[in-house]
């Protein structure tokens, strides 16, 4: 009789039961009794609205499996077929009443195309902007089939992560993310390892944006020096002439090298006031230095909420960069060569041997995996998860394609050959540009105001991993905020190549959250349900001998 009064589902999980995820053998079965509701009245609009006939014969399943669940024989668990979906949960009250429990989240779900653009938004990052020189790397033809490749292979392992945690027995899961879906299976190391890769992912991000902001902020600062005082840029003879010009940094393909962008006559001024600039506004030794005094106070900012609402921009950003690539291309028209194997003067051959360079690349610029469960939360149409997800990776991979496309076959090729597209393709159009100048501006205030949200990321996690509070005390953010701070100055002064930052953080995170840690979920859930064959086995083992080729090549690039 005291059983019978126990409720048939406990969702609170002890810190016994939750160490012993990794068995399902050691369940505690009285814990994960499912819920049941009497065949009494449901309270809704209606007071005295009756329960349906197919409820009852729910509940009666439900409450026979229940009684059954008393022995320890795990076969007689009921099946998730006969457990009712969180729609049809309702709570149930001694004086014989249920109610059905709608919550305050019901409102705030998003319609589909909402979570799309959602997904696309926070996957358009600045990899945006190496996507042609990924393509440079590869080779036009074999960097659009890797995009492709690469973006279906990174979707269907983001999938396998959204469907990890509902794959997980007689646990709820509602509220898990995908760490806590490693640290079911591997344990503290999956948790921790989860853990690192993450900050890698996040960090990496936090230096590419310090040295993205020294180039905007450098070149914006260019731009408005120059227009002050007259200054006229003629083009070089790295350069092209005409209405829309477009430069060769690096004209010997080293970006170490000692040429610069352009040539600049300083007209209606001296030489002393021009040098006197150049050295206090410099991209690499002064830019750096300046952003610590902008950015290191709003780091330490306890909460972020107010830098979130600026996330706006991002989108604003984003649509403004494919409208100045669509000019551009329209503008300069196409230059196209196909030479497949052997390199010209002018041109790339379409395959090459550091394509390894734009997976790294790609693996960062799909990367949404740590927050896919969070964001499709938020779906009102939770069936629709894995068709939603699908048309957000179509979307940013179509988005690749076309930026990569343009810019690519867009670059003026003769004179310029096209290994002087740039990791960052802005770079390849002078300073004085002013429709570039608008797209840095945008960028800029953009970065700005996504950084300390980075920042507010890196301490939650790490902070709440270590000492079990977000904010320990201003001297903890501070030390944490100063050696990401430090990392990034030290990037921007010594080796400001977006490229390469991007493709070794990407390759690095991917390693963990893209390939080895979705593909080992998934085959051992398949082994525990019986379902695994040697197909689904060689594939998924592919994928993770990928994650770790992919990482290795970065060394050898």
């Amino acid at each position: 009789m005291e059983d019978d009064c126990r409720p048939l589902l406990n969702s609170e999980q002890t810190a016994e039961s939750f160490s012993h995820r990794g068995s399902t053998d050691s369940l505690d079965f009285k814990n994960k009794r499912p819920f049941h509701v009497e065949p009494r009245n449901i309270v809704d609009d209606d007071p005295q609205e009756r329960v349906s006939a197919e409820a009852a014969i729910l509940n009666s399943r439900v409450h026979y499996y229940g009684r059954l669940t008393g022995s320890s024989d795990r076969l007689l668990s009921p099946p998730n077929h006969v457990i009712p979906g969180p729609e049809e949960i309702y709570i149930y009250s001694p004086l014989g009443t249920a109610f059905k429990v709608t919550g305050s989240d019901g409102a705030a779900k998003n319609p589909s195309i909402i979570t799309i653009f959602a997904i696309w938004n926070t996957m358009m990052g600045t990899s945006i902007l190496s996507i042609p020189w990924g393509i440079k790397q590869a080779g036009f033809t074999l960097g659009i089939l890797i995009l492709i490749v690469v973006g279906l292979l990174m979707l269907y392992c983001c999938y396998i992560v959204l469907k990890s945690p509902k794959a997980i027995p007689y646990l709820d899961t509602s509220e898990w993310e995908f760490p806590d879906v490693c640290r079911y299976y591997f344990g503290k190391f999956g948790q921790w390892s989860s853990l690192v890769f993450s900050m890698v992912s996040l960090i990496g991000a936090m230096v590419v944006y310090w040295v993205l902001m020294s180039n905007f902020l450098y070149n914006t600062g260019q731009f408005i020096y120059n227009y002050a005082h007259d200054v006229n840029v003629t083009d070089s003879e790295f350069g092209t002439n005409g209405s829309d010009p477009v430069i060769c940094p690096y004209p010997n393909t080293d970006p170490g090298g000692n040429l610069t962008q352009s040539t600049v006559f300083l007209g209606g001024g001296n030489g002393t006031t021009g040098d006197s600039f150049e050295r206090w506004w410099s991209k690499t030794n002064t830019i750096p230095l300046y952003l610590i005094i902008l950015l290191l106070p709003l780091l330490c900012f306890r909460s972020a909420s107010f830098f979130a609402r600026f996330t706006f921009l991002g989108t604003i950003s984003v649509i403004y960069l494919i409208t100045l690539v669509t000019i551009k291309a329209a503008r300069l028209g196409f230059h196209l060569e196909f030479h497949w194997f052997q390199p010209s003067q002018f041109y790339v051959p379409e395959f090459r041997l550091l394509f390894p360079q734009l997976t790294g690349v790609l693996t960062l610029a799909f990367f949404i995996h740590n927050c896919i469960i969070t964001l499709m939360k938020n779906n009102k149409h939770q069936e629709n998860n894995v068709r939603d997800l699908s048309v957000a990776y179509l979307l940013v991979g179509a988005t690749y394609l076309y930026v990569g496309i343009l810019i690519f076959a867009a670059f003026p090729s003769p004179p310029l050959t096209k290994d002087c597209i740039e990791a960052n393709f802005l770079d390849n159009f002078p300073s004085n540009d002013v429709m570039v100048f608008v797209a840095r501006s945008f960028l800029l205030f953009q970065m700005i105001t996504v950084y300390p949200l980075l920042g507010y990321l890196v301490r939650v996690q790490m902070m709440g991993q270590l000492f079990g509070n977000h904010y320990p005390s201003f001297f903890h953010v501070l030390a944490l905020n100063i050696l990401i701070v430090g990392s990034g100055v030290l990037m921007a002064k010594f080796y400001p190549n977006i490229g390469s930052i991007i493709r070794f953080s990407g390759a690095t995170c991917g390693l963990a959250l893209v390939f080895v840690f979705p593909a080992l979920v998934h085959m051992i859930s398949q082994k525990r349900q019986g379902t695994l064959r040697w197909p689904s086995a060689v594939f998924h083992s592919f994928l993770m001998v990928l994650g770790v080729a992919n990482l290795v090549a970065q060394f050898f690039m």
